[in-house]
């Protein structure tokens, strides 16, 4: 699927069976802020609802939903329930859905905690969301027109 061309905000979404993270990017897609984690209810349809919800409510034009591929680019468990999540998504609502390659993203979140001092006891709390900020990220950084212009020179 095609990015889409107009500015506005975007939802970066670390989907998982226990919890939702949830991050946003500013107007100019130019960074990424983790915003909230959400108890994911274990109903895809119900959970698609509430990030729909949400994102409408920021004011986002597009969903980017981590994809969590195994190291070696194979799905596992957790990659078939992330698809179709977003496929949920996609079927619920206005906005388009995009998957996000998101291999490592937890792992980066939790290097980011433990550089800033936050104790363990907190870090739970604060890692979806992080993971979220993370793909989104990654995505922005990926899709920025003057990264695509130099890579064509």
């Amino acid at each position: 699927m095609e990015s889409v061309d107009f500015m506005g905000r975007i939802v970066g979404v670390d989907y998982g069976q226990r919890r939702l993270g949830l991050a946003i990017s500013d107007v100019g897609r130019r960074i990424a802020s983790p915003a909230a984690t959400l108890a994911a209810s274990g109903n895809l349809q119900r959970d698609a609802s509430r990030v729909l919800s949400w994102a409408v409510e920021q004011h986002a034009v597009l969903v980017v939903v981590g994809l969590p591929l195994n190291m070696d680019g194979t799905d596992s468990d957790q990659t078939r329930r992330t698809r179709a999540f977003a496929d949920v998504l996609r079927a619920s609502g206005s906005l388009p859905v995009e998957l996000w390659d998101e291999r490592l993203s937890s792992f980066q979140a939790d290097v980011y905690l433990a550089e800033a001092g936050v104790r363990p006891s907190r870090r739970r709390r604060l890692r979806d969301a992080l993971a979220a900020q993370v793909i989104l990220q990654s995505y922005l950084d990926a899709h920025r027109p003057a990264a695509n212009s130099r890579d064509s020179s």
